[in-house]
């Protein structure tokens, strides 16, 4: 029985391992992808369950953005 529960827990940890991403990004890496995408002046990073929120300027312009799990950027209206 109890090695019945232990190979379950080990299916279970390999299949969501296939589907979920393999980690969170740094704030270093997060801010080097932000900065790819041509924005600067990254700041006030909060992580939110929604994803990690940021300020950040793109064209001379201010704007507040979401990152979501998958590493999506979105700017917050």
């Amino acid at each position: 029985m109890w090695t019945r529960n232990i190979s379950r827990t080990i299916v279970c940890l390999a299949l969501l391992s296939a589907v979920l991403p393999a980690h969170a990004l740094s704030q270093q890496e997060l801010v080097a992808k932000l900065e790819a995408a041509g924005y600067t002046q990254v700041s006030d990073i909060k992580s939110t369950p929604e994803g990690t929120a940021v300020k950040a300027v793109k064209n001379g312009k201010e704007v507040r953005l979401l990152v979501d799990s998958s590493g999506q950027i979105k700017e917050q209206k």
